[in-house]
């Protein structure tokens, strides 16, 4: 593995600059050979194809650790479960994709990276046909919205809850959420921003982000009594029951529905580790979940919550990024560290822990940003 591992990562230097073209060629590919795939993807493809490299480079990252491989394609295997896709699709897949990687590397491909590839989607391709097929959940539940509350312009806080069969989860994990009333076949991936319940409601928050389909359908469209479907839960940012460690939470907008999950199933059996959270944004109106927590910091002594605006010059409470304030506070060596927020926010917060020696072993994190 090691000395595959090191020639796809070589191999995927030479292309990498070129993601857009990896990408169109591959569909282009792919639809011209196999034209009765097209029906199993949204009609607009828009941000789609970035799907595709998410995916491959989320592949590559996890190469040099064969348990969090595994883990990862066989997740992603059960995932593809509400694409309808099957597993005569992955030939056809793993076809159209080398096309694109032989067409993006040119002259400089060469015949040892092509059979590293070869057999790289050959183990990619079997986990993930794995997993799937491991799974005893259906492929998507249908869920029925229950509330929905506007949060300023951007931003929308609403419940639903699973038909039929019941959606288990671990609080911190996500769940891809398709809107099929007016936005067929679009997935996109949200955080459930509470412990599970007894009553299987799930609680969700979501920002408009730009023309995003999906998430602006879900803030500005949605309404109590629409279905959704929500596909099975996936990710590995969830406590560690079996830690003494004291906990820090680093939340930036609507990162915070993760955060808030945890901080809820602690609720239910901590008495001993004592537990950070530092919740910023640009403008106080970012902050729209401080309520909640100051509740629940009132019902728990071991919870603190530390507020935080970059931006806003009335705001009475710590001023400056996000990393600038956990910065003054510490130190963090010793904690269980989960960090949620936008990609640049993640980055800068990593950075920090790493300033304070924080092991990467204790880090868990999900980065926000979908369309």
């Amino acid at each position: 593995m090691d000395n595959l591992a090191q020639v796809l990562k070589e191999s995927w230097t030479l292309v990498e600059e070129d993601r857009d073209k990896i990408a169109g060629h591959f569909y282009a590919r792919l639809f011209l050979s196999n034209p009765q795939l097209r029906q199993l993807f949204p009609v607009q493809m828009t941000g789609q194809r970035d799907r595709l490299l998410e995916a491959v480079i989320s592949a590559m990252q996890t190469l040099d650790d064969p348990e969090r491989f595994d883990e990862f394609l066989r997740g992603l295997g059960r995932d593809h479960r509400k694409y309808h896709v099957s597993r005569e699709h992955y030939a056809m897949v793993g076809e159209a994709l080398l096309t694109a990687l032989r067409t993006a590397g040119g002259d400089q491909w060469t015949i040892e990276y092509d059979h590293a590839w070869q057999d790289a989607y050959a183990a990619i391709s079997e986990k993930m046909i794995a997993g799937a097929a491991d799974d005893p959940n259906p492929p998507f539940w249908h869920a029925e919205v229950l509330t929905h509350e506007r949060r300023g312009r951007d931003v929308a806080v609403f419940t639903c809850r699973a038909l039929q069969y019941p959606l288990p989860y671990r609080a911190g994990q996500y769940v891809s959420i398709e809107v099929p009333r007016y936005q067929p076949r679009l997935w996109r991936t949200y955080s459930i921003a509470n412990a599970p319940t007894e009553e299987n409601v799930l609680e969700f928050h979501v920002r408009a982000v730009g023309a995003g389909w999906v998430s602006s359908s879900l803030v500005r469209k949605i309404k109590p009594g629409d279905l959704l479907r929500l596909a099975a839960p996936m990710g590995t940012m969830t406590l560690d029951r079996k830690s003494n460690r004291d906990i820090l939470c680093v939340a930036g907008g609507v990162g915070l529905a993760p955060i808030k999950a945890l901080v809820e199933e602690l609720t239910l059996y901590n008495r001993t580790r004592w537990v950070h959270v530092f919740f910023g944004g640009h403008s106080q109106d970012e902050l729209y979940g401080l309520t909640e927590l100051y509740q629940l910091a009132a019902e728990h002594p071991w919870l603190s919550i530390l507020p935080s605006c970059s931006v806003d010059d009335e705001f009475t409470g710590e001023r400056g990024d996000l990393a600038e304030v956990l910065a003054r506070y510490g130190p963090w060596t010793a904690h269980d560290c989960f960090v949620s927020g936008s990609a640049p926010m993640v980055r800068s917060i990593l950075r920090t822990l790493a300033q304070h020696e924080v092991p990467p072993a204790n880090i868990r994190y999900d980065t926000f940003g979908d369309l």
